[in-house]
C-alpha cells in the first residue's frame, strides 16, 4: 500500500511524504527496518519513484518526499525556494518520520539537496546516493535556457496524449524519442477547465533553480563523511569526467552508470537502476557496520 503522511517543513510548510509499505508499528519489525528517503527533482514528484520505492519496500522503510512546490505539498506563493529551505524541509521529514539513521537517494535537484543535508547534519545520515546532479556550476546562460524553454510549452495541453508526445517527441530538447520523458511529464499535469497543465508554477521552479545554477557545490560535497554513489545515465546530464571528480572529491564516493538512460535514469532504465545501486543499499544498511 502507499500511504500518506503530512509533516511540516521549513517556516510552517507543509509538505506530502508517502510511504510504500504498511505503516510501521510501534516496537513492530517494520519499524526496524532501515530507513530510505527519496528525493525528487525539479518538476518531479513523489510518484516518479514508485517502481523504486517498491522493491525497496521489501527490505527498507521506503518513503518519498513531495518537496515543496512540488507535487501534493504546499506551493507557497512567495516562497521562500531557497536551498536551505529545501534542505530544512528534509531534515524535518526525517527526524518527524523517525528515518534516522537515513539512506538518502535524490535525483537532480534532489540529489543536491541530499549532499547538502548529509554535510549539514552528518549524524541523520547513514548512506547517500546521488543521481545524475552535476556539482559544478551551471551559470546564468542555462537559467535564461530554461526560461526560454518554459515559455516555449504550447498551454494548455488538449489531452494527455498531447503532453506524452510533446515532452517526448516534439520538444526541441529531446534530441531523439523518449516516451519515458512523455510519461514523467505526463504524471506531473492535471486537469483544469480549459485542459491539462503543470501541478507546478514554472515561475516557482524558475526561482527553486536560481538559488543553484551559479555556485558550485564541491564544498559541501567534500564534507560528506558517509558512503555514497554517484549514478549518472550514459546520456544523462552529468559527465563521465565530472562525475569521477566527484567520486574523487567524497571521502567515501563510489561509481556507477546506467547505460541506455539520460538524465531520468530511475525512469529510463529502472531495471539497470536497480542493478546499479542495490549492492550499495544492502552494503550501507549491512546492521554489523558501524552507523552515524
Amino acid at each position: 500500500m502507499v500511504r500518506r503522511t503530512d509533516v511540516t517543513g521549513a517556516d510552517g510548510v507543509r509538505l506530502a511524504a508517502w510511504e510504500f509499505a504498511d505503516p510501521p508499528k510501534d516496537g513492530g519489525e517494520s519499524a526496524q527496518l532501515p530507513g530510505v528517503l527519496l528525493l525528487h527533482g525539479l518538476m518531479g514528484r513523489s510518484s516518479h519513484w514508485a517502481a523504486t520505492a517498491r522493491w525497496l519496500s521489501e527490505r527498507h522503510r521506503a518513503v518519498a518526499l513531495d518537496q515543496r512546490g512540488h507535487g501534493r505539498s504546499e506551493k507557497p506563493s512567495e516562497g521562500p525556494f531557497t536551498r536551505d529551505a529545501y534542505v530544512a524541509d528534509a531534515e524535518a521529514a526525517i527526524e518527524q518520520l523517525g528515518l534516522a539513521p537515513v539512506t538518502l537517494v535524490g535525483h537532480s535537484m534532489g540529489a543536491l539537496t541530499a549532499w547538502q543535508l548529509a554535510a549539514k547534519r552528518p549524524d541523520l545520515v547513514r548512506a547517500l546516493i546521488v543521481c545524475d546532479m552535476r556539482a559544478s556550476a551551471l551559470g546564468a546562460a542555462s537559467q535564461r535556457e530554461w526560461d526560454d524553454w518554459f515559455r516555449s510549452w504550447p498551454l494548455p495541453f488538449a489531452t494527455l496524449a498531447d503532453v506524452r508526445k510533446w515532452f517526448g517527441e516534439d520538444d526541441p530538447w529531446v534530441e531523439r524519442p523518449s516516451p519515458a520523458r512523455g510519461e514523467f511529464f505526463a504524471e506531473v499535469m492535471a486537469e483544469r477547465a480549459d485542459g491539462w497543465r503543470p501541478v507546478f508554477s514554472r515561475r516557482q521552479m524558475l526561482e527553486s533553480r536560481e538559488t543553484w545554477v551559479h555556485d558550485a557545490h564541491w564544498d559541501e560535497l567534500s564534507q560528506v563523511q558517509c558512503p555514497t554513489l554517484v549514478v549518472r545515465g550514459l546520456d544523462g546530464e552529468l559527465g563521465r569526467a565530472e562525475a569521477q571528480e566527484m567520486v574523487r572529491v567524497l571521502p567515501r564516493g563510489r561509481y556507477a552508470e546506467v547505460v541506455d538512460a539520460g538524465h531520468l535514469v530511475h525512469y529510463d532504465q529502472p531495471e539497470g537502476w536497480r542493478s546499479a545501486i542495490e549492492p550499495f543499499l544492502e552494503e550501507a544498511t549491512d546492521p554489523s557496520l558501524p552507523q552515524p
